[in-house]
């Protein structure tokens, strides 16, 4: 691997850990949204991250198919027929950990990349007089 390849290889990361992060946030933001009887309530994004040989790549962001959230409230005006309403099926708590994962990682990638281009500094300071 080269330095090169090295500074590419961070710089896919960060970029892949700052798109998690921004789809994290908008997952938390989203959190609470219910269904109405024209729309569905928001759906978790995930994110899907492939190896490439240059470093990480966005393969795609999906929506996560489990349940939404179902609470009884029958004097809420968006409440179906059985007195339900539907809520996103965002779990903030499990946001919370995805996003403190993200920031680790990014965290990561930054050292990496800082290390890379101390030893490219190192190695160019040495041809000078």
């Amino acid at each position: 691997m080269t330095i090169n390849s090295a500074l590419r290889a961070s710089a896919s990361g960060l970029h892949a850990e700052r798109m998690r992060l921004d789809t994290i946030s908008s997952n938390i933001a989203n959190a609470n949204s219910i269904s109405t009887p024209s729309q569905e309530a928001y759906r978790r994004k995930i994110i899907v991250l492939e190896a490439t040989d240059d470093g990480v790549k966005i393969s795609k962001i999906m929506d996560d198919q489990s349940d939404l959230r179902e609470v009884p409230e029958p004097d809420n005006p968006m409440a179906d027929e059985r007195g339900n309403v539907y809520y996103s099926n965002v779990n903030p708590i499990y946001e919370m950990i995805d996003m403190m994962s993200a920031t680790r990682a990014y965290e990561a990638n930054v050292a990496a990349f800082n290390s890379s281009k101390g030893m490219l500094q190192a190695a160019l300071s040495i041809g000078r007089v």
